[in-house]
């Protein structure tokens, strides 16, 4: 069989079954080995262990959302589903693995994404007014960043400070520890950007997680637009799906790890780069007034004034 550059990048690795890295007869087969192999084969292949793949397999097919056909077992087609997403794998890549037709192949990724999409609401929880607890809980980043009224999203250096974002003040040295190796930061916007990046790269490791399991999101897949935004969709809810089942994940625990948060390493300033994204460019349609600027602008400068504030009054304490 010829080989596929997604085979050559070792996809399959150790964990795809011995008899069928010879001769793969047909997906079912090699489903099952999968399934009845060690716990580490369904998670490379899968991109979750056997018991939420099951569990997941059990709901679907509870809501009538899919069902058994008489060629292929719900099992195989999620499976066929999470092989290419998990994978980011080609229709013809997969059609030689699975040993169906493009056609065969298209109709089940699609109804297994179509009855993921039925059930994501179960997994999405909507933002509440609570704050979560890594906020109210550390001094560096409360009362600061309690979300304010509105929706705003914590930005890096290439989108402008505007309505909704709240980008770091560019041009402006960020510290990446604000005591240790010599590096405390010299004002209210040095230390304004240092907790901001703090906080957003959460926000890395969140996706970072997402994207290392399903890698076809770091990508374009040559899919309709519709069937595309389908994907994330989907994608996110799997995410949050597996964090409920299986919280300590291989890939969580790879990402947590890397607790930013709780950051002891000493590196020098970086300086933030004025922004890619200008809110005059008007090839992106945004339109914000004279006063909605200068508003967010004051928001910004009223969270770093009363940060620098308690600061400076915690190192007169020490």
């Amino acid at each position: 069989m010829e080989n596929s550059d997604d085979e050559k990048d070792g996809v399959f690795g150790n964990c795809m079954p011995k008899e069928l890295s010879i001769s793969l007869n047909n997906g079912t087969k090699f489903v099952d080995e999968v399934l009845r192999g060690p716990s580490d084969c369904c998670l490379e292949n899968f991109r979750m262990d056997k018991q939420a793949f099951y569990k997941l397999c059990d709901i679907l097919q509870g809501k009538g959302l899919l069902r058994h056909t008489n060629r292929i077992k719900i099992e195989e087609q999620l499976a066929i589903f999470l092989f290419i997403i998990g994978h980011n794998l080609r229709t013809r890549a997969v059609q030689e693995l699975f040993r169906y037709s493009g056609e065969t192949i298209s109709r089940h990724f699609n109804n297994v994404l179509n009855a993921i999409m039925a059930i994501s609401l179960d997994f999405f929880q909507p933002p509440g007014s609570d704050i979560p607890p890594e906020i109210l809980e550390d001094p560096r980043f409360y009362p600061y960043f309690k979300v304010p009224e509105g929706k705003y999203y914590l930005v890096d250096s290439k989108y402008a400070n505007m309505p909704g974002f709240i980008a770091p003040y560019n041009g402006v040295l960020c510290h990446l520890n604000e005591f240790v190796g010599g590096y405390p930061p010299r004002d209210s916007r040095e230390l304004f950007n240092q907790r901001h990046l703090l906080l957003r790269n959460v926000t890395d490791r969140i996706f970072g997680a997402l994207k290392a399991r399903f890698p076809i999101l770091m990508s374009a897949p040559p899919y309709p637009l519709q069937t595309q935004v389908k994907l994330v969709v989907a994608a996110c809810a799997l995410h949050n799906y597996i964090r409920r089942e299986k919280p300590d994940d291989w890939i969580f625990k790879m990402h947590d790890h890397d607790n930013t948060l709780q950051m002891e390493e000493s590196l020098p300033p970086l300086e933030v780069e004025p922004p890619i994204m200008q809110v005059e460019n008007p090839a992106l349609d945004i339109a914000f007034d004279t006063e909605q600027l200068e508003f967010s602008s004051q928001l910004r400068d009223s969270i770093a004034g009363d940060m620098w504030g308690d600061y400076i009054s915690d190192l007169s304490t020490m």
